[in-house]
């Protein structure tokens, strides 16, 4: 009988061992328990600081724009001022009745108005002497002698004016309006005239 208490008491003194054991959190192979709380963990989150934005704003674009301003070469005008297969206009300067018409007997470019000077009356000129100067397909112009208007549309004056350094062409001839007046010409023999208030020529 003493033997045998003896071994259970070792026994009970065993298990109390061990649970002792447990109790102090370890085992004989030194590992965590096996039943073990998780703690929560608490990340902080550093502070994001933001870099400051800078906004640089560009100088204003400036646009420099060159304007070259040519001047339009003087026009030729062929049909504008035409009026029943003729051309008419008016001189700004000088107040020139001109025309390039073709008649029965001639084609011819001339203009009516005051001028000076003016060449002696020749004997078979009967009516109007060296009111204007005309040229035709014989030679030189020549002073009109006439008994009325000539080049004359029915238009007005201000209505068919012929700026200067415009042209007009028509039946091989080309007049110019000019600063003193007109100058018209034969295209393919070159005779011609100028004709201005105060001075004239013929070629």
């Amino acid at each position: 009988m003493r033997v045998r208490s003896g071994r259970v008491v070792a026994a009970v003194f065993g298990v109390a061992a061990v649970f002792g054991a447990a109790a102090c959190g370890t085992s004989e192979a030194g590992q965590a328990p096996p039943s073990s709380i998780a703690v929560p963990t608490t990340t902080a989150s550093a502070p994001t600081t933001l870099a400051p934005t800078t906004t640089t704003t560009a100088p204003p674009t400036t646009t420099t724009t060159t304007t070259t301003t040519t001047s339009a070469p003087p026009s030729t005008t062929a049909v504008e001022y035409a009026r029943n297969e003729a051309v008419y206009f008016s001189s700004p300067v000088g107040g020139f009745e001109c025309g390039i018409i073709s008649l029965p007997t001639r084609t011819e470019a001339g203009c009516q108005g005051a001028t000076t000077p003016i060449p002696a009356r020749p004997e078979n000129c009967m009516v109007n002497w060296g009111n204007g100067i005309r040229v035709t397909g014989n030679g030189p112009g020549e002073f009109l002698c006439s008994g009325g208007p000539v080049y004359t549309s029915g238009v007005s004056a201000a209505d068919s004016v012929l700026p200067v350094g415009d042209k007009v062409s028509s039946f091989g001839f080309t007049c110019k309006s000019e600063a003193k007046g007109v100058t018209c010409v034969k295209d393919d023999t070159g005779h011609g005239f100028r004709i201005a208030t105060d001075s004239n020529d013929t070629f």
